[in-house]
């Protein structure tokens, strides 16, 4: 990122470190960069611009809308070394084509991107980009999918791909490979038993441990917060937001009016500067002291916390002529205490988030593909773990284009290292030396497996009326015959 202008994908799975890699490289770099992300909220954590108000884009662009903002070069666009677009997963593809379009007009360039390098950040497997009924008919003639991958674009540059492989949010290797299985739709009976060990549909949370209801619908969640505020006994305060300069709705980081009672549970939406609660740590107000304008909040491990309003700032980045710079100035402001009712928040919102215990309910559906994913890698353990309905296989779903698009470009970039002809030879010399080899296997799917093999026979075989280039090997790991695709063999050496 730092030491070439190739463009990247940072990508990983859930809790590997995204966004921490995001604000190191923001703080630490030379070059001059803009933050950018899909929508307000994801651009305020950031602490950039949406991508519609950096290119000053309507809400309904197309390319056709896309003009020229600044006719002077050089100018903010043309100065710019790097753009970093967070949560690219939820960015669409003709979006991107009108963040090329825009960059080749206002950089007075051909170059794709109007030659910026692109660095992007997020998760394939999470959360898709939202495309209207109305819209996928459009989409489907436009393009081979709604994914920023799909954008024309991208058919012009070449993309370096990265994967963030250890996981710090959870510890227990079980329960990664049980997410795992998750996140790439591959789920058998004993990985739905082991899961389903947790379900409890009569759990009632003591109020010891803070638990927290995941749902994929708002209404449910508002429910859930106003139910149980009501039936806290006492005073209720109330709360109001300021909020100053260029602000929009949408974009609001908390609630413009937070209502409070002694004894409700609460989510933080901030990280301390001190380093005593982070985005997503949970509490309970133990006080309100409404003079010195603080909140008492313990917090999961014991400590009683002060909490005190805190400012959320949006930005607009600008370039100054006279120093030749990148600036990011200040035009909005909101001050509200870093706090919202948390007895339960949807599966979308709690993207990024890590709690202790939650308590999923799916009676409002899983209706996208990486939903259930999201909802239980934001859980450090199993045990943390309480389902008020049995997961099913129709929970577990995946969108190929997203797992077909990432495996395409190993595929690729593992040919390039070891080539068709190279892996054809060593099975041959494995065979006729009766060895075994250790190999690296990525299933369509995404997931990878390294196991170690016995070749038997090589060749072209077939399956399901197709012909394909495999090898035919004793699997240690399944302790059967299976047969592999020689395409889909990353990585291949003799056993030790």
């Amino acid at each position: 990122m730092e030491n070439t202008d190739k463009h990247v994908l940072i990508t990983g799975k859930a809790g590997t470190g995204k966004s921490t890699l995001l604000d190191y490289f923001r703080s630490t770099t030379s070059k001059k960069i803009a933050v950018l992300a899909p929508t307000g909220v994801a651009a305020i954590n950031v602490r950039g611009q949406t991508i519609h108000s950096f290119f000053n884009f309507k809400a309904d662009v197309t390319l056709d809308s896309v003009k020229r903002v600044v006719e002077e070069v050089p100018n903010l666009y043309s100065e710019l070394e790097v753009i970093v677009i967070d949560e690219i997963s939820m960015v669409r593809a003709d979006l991107l084509d009108c963040v090329d379009k825009s960059l080749r007009l206002n950089c007075k360039s051909k170059k794709p991107f109007g030659g910026k390098q692109m660095i992007f950040f997020g998760d394939l497997y999470q959360l898709p980009p939202v495309v209207t009924s109305s819209e996928k008919r459009y989409f489907k003639e436009a393009y081979t999918s709604p994914y920023f991958f799909s954008a024309k674009v991208m058919e012009k540059i070449d993309l370096e791909v990265v994967e963030l492989l250890k996981v710090y949010r959870q510890e227990d290797e079980e329960f990664i490979e049980i997410l795992n299985a998750i996140r790439h739709g591959e789920v058998n009976q004993q990985i739905l038993e082991k899961l389903n060990t947790r379900f409890n549909p009569n759990f009632e949370p003591s109020t010891e441990k803070f638990y927290v209801y995941l749902t994929s619908r708002n209404d449910k969640a508002h429910e859930i917060n106003k139910g149980h505020l009501q039936r806290l006994p006492g005073k209720l305060y109330s709360f109001e937001a300021q909020i100053f300069g260029d602000f929009d709705e949408g974009s609001y980081p908390a609630d413009p009016v937070l209502y409070l009672k002694k004894g409700a549970q609460v989510m933080f939406l901030n990280n301390d500067p001190e380093g005593r609660w982070v985005n997503g740590s949970v509490g309970e107000v133990l006080d309100v002291d409404e003079i010195e304008k603080v909140i008492f909040v313990r917090l999961e491990e014991g400590e009683m916390v002060e909490v005190s309003p805190h400012k959320w700032n949006v930005f607009k980045y600008r370039y100054d002529r006279l120093s030749r710079s990148i600036t990011a100035d200040k035009v909005g402001t909101f001050i509200q205490y870093p706090l919202k009712l948390a007895w339960a928040i949807t599966i979308h919102k709690s993207q990024g988030k890590t709690f202790e215990n939650v308590i999923l309910d799916l009676s409002g559906g899983i209706f996208a593909p990486g939903q259930l994913y999201v909802a239980l890698s934001r859980c450090r353990s199993l045990e943390g773990l309480v389902l008020k309905q049995k997961i099913e296989k129709k929970h577990v779903f995946i969108d190929w284009k997203a797992s077909g698009y990432l495996t395409s470009y190993q595929y690729q970039k593992a040919s390039a290292k070891l080539s068709e002809e190279a892996k054809l030879e060593l099975l041959s010399k494995a065979i006729k030396e009766n060895k075994k080899l250790e190999i690296v296997y990525l299933k369509p799917n995404g997931k990878k497996t390294r196991r170690v093999i016995k070749p038997l026979r090589v060749g072209e075989m077939k399956y399901k009326g197709h012909n394909f280039l495999g090898v035919e090997a004793l699997c240690h790991l399944k302790k059967e015959k299976r047969v592999f695709r020689v395409e889909r063999i990353l990585e291949l050496k003799e056993a030790e």
